[in-house]
C-alpha cells in the first residue's frame, strides 16, 4: 500500500463558511496545554485542517508561520490515521515559547487522543451534512 504524504487544497479548510460550520457544531474537542483542536465529522473520506493562530496569542509573524509549518507537517504525516473530520487548530497563550520538539510531541498526542475520542463517539463516523 502506497501512502501519499501530501497536503493538497482538498485537505484544508479554506472558506469562512467551513470554519463557521466547525465552530458552530463542534463534536469533539481535544485540548492540550498550548492549543485546542475543534472537530466535527465531514462526510468525506479524509480529514481536513484549518488553522487559527491569532496575533493576540502569538505576537510575531515569524513565530505564527513557524507554528503553522509544524502543524501542517504533523497533520500531513498523520492524516492517514485520522478520522474523517474537519478540524481547527487554535493557538493558546504562550504557544510561541514552546520548543518545536515539544510541539511535535503534543501534536502527536493530540492526534492519538482524537482517534480514540472519534472511535468512542457514535456520531463521528457517520456522514453529516448541514445546510
Amino acid at each position: 500500500m502506497s501512502l501519499r504524504y501530501r497536503f493538497p487544497r482538498t485537505h484544508r479548510l479554506l472558506r469562512p463558511a467551513e470554519f463557521k460550520t466547525v465552530f458552530d457544531s463542534t463534536a469533539i474537542k481535544v485540548g492540550e496545554q498550548h492549543f485546542l483542536l475543534l472537530t466535527r465529522p465531514n462526510g468525506l473520506d479524509h480529514a481536513r485542517l484549518g488553522l487559527v493562530i491569532a496575533k493576540k496569542k502569538v505576537r510575531l509573524s515569524v513565530d505564527r508561520n513557524q507554528i503553522k509549518r509544524h502543524v501542517r507537517d504533523s497533520f500531513r504525516l498523520n492524516q492517514h490515521e485520522l478520522p474523517a473530520v474537519d478540524m481547527i487548530f487554535m493557538a493558546r497563550q504562550e504557544l510561541a515559547t514552546v520548543p518545536a520538539e515539544v510541539l511535535r510531541q503534543a501534536l502527536k498526542n493530540a492526534w492519538r487522543r482524537l482517534q480514540r475520542k472519534a472511535a468512542s463517539t457514535p456520531d463521528s463516523g457517520s456522514a453529516q451534512t448541514s445546510p
